[in-house]
Order: C-alpha cells, then structure tokens, then sequence
C-alpha cells in the first residue's frame, strides 16, 4: 500500500492546526493593539496558549510602539512553515520570496477576514440581541469600534440609521481584492 494516501490528511492537519494558532496570534496582537481588556477570559486564554513563543521573540524583537513586532513576526514564520510544510508534501519546491508573499498574503487575507467578521457580527448582535453580556461581545466592540468610529466621523447615523458598518464591509471588500490583484502581480514577477 502507498503512503500517499497520507498526505491530504497530514496536509489537512499541518493547515488546521497552524491556521488556528496563527489565527490566536492574531487575536491577541489585535486585542493588545486596540487595548482591549487584559482580564476577559477570552484575552486569558490567548495570552496564555500564545505566550512561551512570544515570551522568546520578545528577547530579541522589541515592540515599535504600540506594535507587538514579536507577534507579528511569529505569524510570518507559521504562515511560511505551514506554506513550505505543505508544499513539501505536495511534492513541489517554492522559493522563499514567494513564499514570503505567499505569507504576508495569507496574514493580510486572515486580518481583514477578522475585521470582516466582527463587523458583520457586531451588526447582527446590534439588531437580535443590543443589550447581550457576555466575554466575547466586549471584545468585538473593541476590536470594532475604532473602526466604526472613524467611519461615524465622516459618515454620521443618517435618520438613526448607522452606515459604518456597510461602509467598513464595503471597504474591506475593495481592500480584499486590491491585495489578492496586487499578491498576484507579484507572484508573476517572481516566477
């Protein structure tokens, strides 16, 4: 029996299971960056699954302001580790500029997904359930609401009626498929 039957679900596996970690990467760097409250249980549990990786980088990579620069540099290597880990399994060979971009492509993509998301979230929690408390929700008015509030700033509620969140959905839209033209073109250039 070939063992190549193996690889799609080691390759599912790799995928999975770096994309979540990135993903709680991620999190936490938006969390902290947006100063969102430290003592949720969600931000604990972040905090506290991302910490021993970030507790080392933070040895050799210091933060720029308000920029955990360790954090973002742990994202691009799992990005790159599970982009090579993957291709390796497939049997093919990348370079390390595309698949750098690659990386910063796939980083860029699972930010604005996460903006999206909440976004799209905080709108309907807004219309089913405005006044719900629970440990998440505080976190995803943090994540939003500076968003929203530069979009309010330019756009007030017209007749009661917030366009923030039409408009940022709008813009991440256009914001999304900039990046994928721009990622694509850069790819090409490469090879």
């Amino acid at each position: 029996m070939d063992a190549g039957y193996l690889k799609n679900p080691a390759i599912f596996l790799i995928d999975t299971l770096l994309s979540l970690y990135i993903f709680a990467v991620m999190l936490r760097f938006l969390f902290q960056w947006v100063q969102a409250d430290f003592y949720n249980p969600i931000s604990q549990f972040l905090i506290k699954i991302t910490h021993p990786p970030l507790r080392l980088l933070r040895r050799f990579i210091p933060a720029v302001g308000r920029i955990d620069s360790s954090s973002i540099v742990l994202m691009l290597a799992l990005q790159m580790l599970s982009g090579y880990l993957v291709a390796v399994l497939q049997g093919s060979s990348v370079g390390l500029g595309p698949l750098a971009i690659f990386s910063i492509s796939e980083l860029l993509q699972l930010l604005l997904n996460i903006f999206l998301f909440a976004v799209i979230i905080r709108a309907l929690l807004s219309w089913f359930s405005p006044g719900i408390r629970h440990p998440a929700t505080s976190l995803l008015y943090s994540l939003t609401e500076p968003l929203l509030s530069i979009v309010r700033g330019v756009i007030p509620p017209i007749s009661g009626i917030d366009l923030s969140p039409l408009v940022i959905l709008i813009g991440i839209g256009f914001v999304k498929r900039l990046l994928l033209g721009l990622m694509q073109y850069l790819m090409s250039l490469l090879g």
